[in-house]
């Protein structure tokens, strides 16, 4: 299982969206705030699409399909708070529209997480 879940993960590392692509070079190498993120990452029974440990926050992009999948990202979003994560989401248009908003948002919810 373990091994099924990390090569499901680096199969969609390997086929990001652009959306996806547009906020990893925003914060790839602790562009943002000096956090360090990843991609794709296994996580529980998920994959998550960004997630920073540190401060246990977990961003998600959401496309077109998850307007359709309502209700099983809301169970997912409630299992990982439930386990201590914060869970951002954020649409695509959002990503290119305003990907600096998308940034400060992360950082105020990043400041939030460490008590600052």
């Amino acid at each position: 299982m373990a091994t099924e879940h990390r090569q499901f993960a680096r199969h969609l590392r390997a086929r990001a969206t652009k959306a996806e692509d547009v906020l990893w070079q925003a914060v790839r190498g602790r562009r943002l705030a000096g956090l360090k993120f990843r991609r794709q990452v296994p996580l529980l029974a998920y994959t998550v699409d960004f997630l920073c440990i540190e401060r246990r926050l977990i961003v998600e992009l959401d496309g077109r399909h998850h307007g359709w999948s309502r209700e099983y990202d809301a169970e997912r979003t409630s299992e990982l708070e439930a386990r201590g994560f914060i869970v951002l989401r954020f649409p695509n248009a959002l990503v290119f529209g305003d990907i600096d908003l998308v940034r400060s948002r992360i950082a105020e919810m990043a400041a939030l997480a460490a008590g600052v």
